[in-house]
């Protein structure tokens, strides 16, 4: 099985990047997502400049999906918990918080 991303657009699907390696006239199964994604043609990214990105971005895949990296992970819950605390001694969700 493989997956591919791509845009539904007037009637068709347009795939970001040619799968590798699949027969013509393969049978698939579409997934339609829920649009939360940003829209990088809004934002005066073209697909050339987005392929580039990601390439940027790439190196950076492991060190960011490792373990330590979850501590993360609920970041805006405890920045907006620390904000609407004077005092906060204790632990909130995985962060050890000193005194405030």
């Amino acid at each position: 099985m493989l997956s591919v991303q791509g845009i539904y657009r007037h009637g068709k699907i347009e795939l970001i990047e040619p799968p590798q390696d699949v027969r013509e006239e393969t049978y698939v199964i579409v997934t339609f997502l829920e649009r939360g994604l940003i829209d990088l043609r809004e934002h005066g990214i073209d697909a050339q400049q987005a392929a580039e990105l990601r390439g940027t971005f790439a190196a950076f895949v492991e060190d960011w999906d490792s373990p330590e990296m979850s501590i993360y992970d609920d970041y805006d819950a405890v920045k907006a918990a620390l904000k609407t605390r004077r005092c906060c001694f204790g632990v909130v969700s995985k962060f050890r918080l000193a005194d405030c």
